[in-house]
């Protein structure tokens, strides 16, 4: 068993489609009518479909009056850390503290180089990412009057100035599932937030927390002070069937709470844009995951 003993939370990840922008935002709106606490978007700033995901959660966070807004994940190759960190925090500010910050390292080089941006090996993206943590951190770290330098070698920044502060504690959720990744996010990030699809199962899940935990542990950390998120993948079905999140509302509560427990997954991010399923994973399946995972903590 594992469980990290975050509060629970629960997420749409909804397509930020150009084409009908106010579609869109009404799929946030309806995030949050449903009871639901994160709106999250994909960040692909080289995808013409896609709204610029910035622009889009600002104008989310203005028309919605609790909810948290997040990239799923950030590009950063294509988000210099020190424009994110001020993005972030001036949303963060705007909105009364409801920005959080997901982060990836990048994907999908080509379209990313295509567009004038960096392709990375793998090793040299796990090295950016690390420097961007430090750049953002320092930006973000307002009241600090010492120099502000980061020499890094792919985001360097040398006499910086640092703020704005954002409004609260942001925190820095890290899309990724390789072993060296997953050792920097035990190091210095805030969270995991992988994709069940990509992960191909619940052992790899399993696997990748037991790295987080070894280097957390060897930094001198709390494995708790990692929160665990995922984005789903499954079904609402109205019977029950033997496949994992293929059910109705109770069986998916009953998976979700066994993910919080056994895995340690405290944030639970919904895809597709449908507004109806967004309902019942608010208004069925949050409460009766966060009632069954209450009541094994009292235990």
């Amino acid at each position: 068993m594992t469980d990290y003993g975050h509060d629970m939370l629960f997420g749409t990840f909804i397509t930020p489609l150009a084409a009908d922008p106010g579609r869109t935002v009404d799929l946030a709106v309806a995030t949050e009518r449903a009871g639901l606490d994160l709106a999250t978007f994909q960040d692909h700033p080289y995808q013409p479909r896609f709204l610029d995901a910035w622009t889009l959660m600002t104008w989310v966070a203005a028309r919605t009056e609790r909810l948290r807004v997040v990239a799923n994940v950030a590009n950063l190759p294509l988000r210099h850390p020190v424009v994110l960190a001020r993005s972030v925090a001036s949303l963060d500010l705007l909105s009364g503290g409801r920005a959080e910050l997901g982060l990836g390292a990048g994907a999908f080089w080509d379209a990313i180089a295509a567009v004038g941006g960096p392709r990375l090996a793998p090793g040299e993206a796990v090295q950016a990412l690390e420097e961007a943590l430090e750049v953002v951190r320092g930006v973000w770290d307002a009241g600090n009057r010492e120099r502000f330098a980061v020499p890094g070698r792919f985001h360097a920044v040398d006499g910086a100035k640092r703020g704005p502060a954002p409004a609260h504690d942001v925190a820095i959720w890290v899309g990724a599932v390789r072993p060296r990744m997953l050792r920097l996010i035990g190091r210095a990030g805030d969270g995991w937030l992988p994709s069940l699809g990509y992960l191909g199962g619940l052992r790899p899940l399993a696997e990748g927390n037991a790295v987080i935990d070894d280097a957390a542990a060897e930094a001198g950390r709390s494995p708790s002070d990692v929160r665990r998120l995922l984005n789903l993948d499954g079904e609402l079905t109205a019977a029950r069937t033997d496949r994992f999140l293929v059910g109705p509302p109770e069986q998916w509560a009953e998976q979700l709470a066994d993910l919080a427990l056994g895995y340690g997954v405290s944030a639970f991010v919904l895809p597709g844009d449908d507004p109806d399923a967004y309902e019942v994973f608010g208004r069925e399946v949050a409460p009766a995951v966060r009632e069954l995972v209450a009541a094994e903590r009292a235990r």
